[in-house]
């Protein structure tokens, strides 16, 4: 295993017949992936950023690690950015062939190049790969252009069996041994990536609320001189949780309350942010600033107006939520922006029988560049994230057939399982998350009511035009929620 994790890269991944021996593979397997951020798109080919042999192709078992360019006709939308050549990180197996218990991780077989008359596959579904990746983090290597980095004050033993988590959504993670996860970005940009920045950032401060990073995995490449690009964080696996939404729908089809477990993750979430808020720079928010915040709520608004014409009738209502904003800044008062998770949600936070409530994924929201996520922001937005997946569950029924989590960020629906199951239920919740917040840290969320039903009325905007796009069925939940917004006095419903 030593020899393996400090080779560097070799003949055949450097070879400039390998992307070209890959690409008719690629351009059909990739779109299919649920990471894959470009779907109705073509893929007009690919470029090689780089390739490392992490396991010797020449062996019985090799693995191959690439970040690749998939490029992409420029389709201009309202209300999203679109990317022409994002990058995308790739771990293939190599075999002469495929045991049975493989067979779905199949990509194909190239027929020209260095790995003619191979069998490639997604590397993540084969333990001894996985195995690797796991030693690599253990031992610290250096392979190629990879660089593999670890907290040695928490204990990675080499013996963990590793297992491909198959509840997938924008990226793929590893359970190993159900004592660590290693989550993998599937797509990259160079920078630093605030899924391990901010809970390396929270653990210094010794916040119990986010695990701590226990190894991470990074790029430096040679022709990028002085970008690093972050491509996995293991952090310890939070054994017995149940994330929060499979925890809010159990509890709607039960008919129980579940205002106690949302005041106790009213508390977390002001633990995290308080501890943000000491660990990292803090700035003020003033008339000017908040005009540029307002501004581009508003313009966000105009290009979900045209995205989806129903939107049209509650504009005005919508555009004076962000006006009051503006005017309040105007007569003098000042906010304190920090940084905050971005993208939070019921799916984002995992309660344990024994440590309560756990935050995760703080990459922030998919559709945002890294220079975006990284700003500083009201905690508000953080709130009204909690409120409006408060409002999705409510309304959510899981049926046999529904997958995934919840909100705008990939949930599955079935036509037919959108519902208010508990009249109130989301009413009390969002009470009681504030309420839980208010006790952490001094400060409720309702007292600021005007920059509060701005961020919610920005967040539902950006639910309209996801449910518009990707689950029309979807539609009326977000849609209930602008039509109580767009009111000169809005209430919770």
């Amino acid at each position: 295993m030593s020899e393996a994790v400090t080779r560097s890269v070799h003949s055949a991944s450097t070879s400039p017949g390998l992307l070209a021996s890959l690409d008719p593979l690629l351009r059909e397997w990739l779109p299919r992936q649920r990471w894959f951020a470009g779907k109705g798109r073509p893929v007009t080919g690919f470029s090689l950023v780089s390739a490392t042999e992490v396991l010797p192709l020449s062996s019985p078992s090799g693995l191959l690690h690439l970040l690749v360019r998939a490029h992409q006709p420029l389709v201009p939308t309202q209300g999203a950015p679109s990317h022409p050549t994002d990058c995308y990180q790739l771990l293939l197996g190599v075999r002469e062939a495929l045991p049975p218990r493989l067979a779905p991780a199949l990509i194909g077989r190239p027929a020209q190049g260095p790995l003619a008359g191979l069998t490639v596959y997604e590397a993540l579904h084969d333990p001894r790969p996985a195995g690797v990746l796991l030693e690599a983090l253990r031992e610290r290597a250096h392979i190629g252009e990879l660089r593999f980095e670890r907290d040695t004050r928490q204990e990675i033993r080499g013996d963990l069996v590793p297992r491909l988590v198959t509840a997938e959504q924008s990226n793929s993670s590893i359970v190993y041994g159900d004592t660590f996860i290693l989550k993998l970005l599937r797509r990259i940009v160079p920078g630093v990536n605030p899924d391990l920045e901010l809970p390396l950032a929270l653990a210094a401060e010794g916040c119990p609320r986010v695990p701590a990073p226990a190894g991470w995995m990074l790029a430096d490449l040679v022709g990028d001189p002085g970008e690093t690009y972050v491509l996995g964080v293991l952090q310890p696996f939070v054994q017995g949780a149940s994330d929060g939404w499979d925890l809010a729908l159990r509890a709607l089809a039960k008919g129980e309350d579940f205002s106690g477990e949302a005041r106790a993750l009213g508390r977390a979430t002001a633990e995290v942010h308080t501890a943000l808020a000491r660990a990292l720079p803090t700035v003020t928010l003033g008339r000017g600033q908040l005009e540029l915040l307002t501004d581009a709520m508003t313009e966000r608004l105009e290009a979900a107006v045209q995205a989806v014409p129903a939107l049209l009738q509650y504009a005005p209502g919508l555009r004076s939520a962000f006006a009051a904003l503006a005017d309040l800044a105007g007569e003098g008062p000042t906010w304190t922006a920090q940084r905050i998770h971005g993208d939070l949600h019921l799916g984002q936070c995992l309660r344990s029988p024994t440590a309560g409530w756990s935050l995760i994924d703080f990459e922030g929201e998919p559709s945002k560049s890294l220079t975006e996520r990284r700003l500083p922001q009201p905690t508000a937005r953080d709130v009204a994230g909690m409120l409006r997946s408060f409002d999705y569950a409510a309304h959510s029924l899981r049926s046999e057939t529904a997958q995934g989590t919840e909100g705008a960020e990939g949930a599955e629906g079935t036509e037919g399982t959108l519902r208010s199951v508990v009249p109130g239920w989301a009413d009390a919740c969002r009470a009681a998350y504030c309420s839980g917040y208010a006790e952490a840290c001094g400060r409720d969320p309702r007292t600021d009511p005007v920059l509060l039903r701005a961020c919610e009325t920005d967040k539902a905007i950006y639910e309209v035009v996801y449910e518009a796009r990707h689950r029309p069925d979807w539609l009326p939940v977000p849609m209930a929620a602008v039509r109580r917004l767009a009111l000169p006095d809005p209430v919770d419903s």
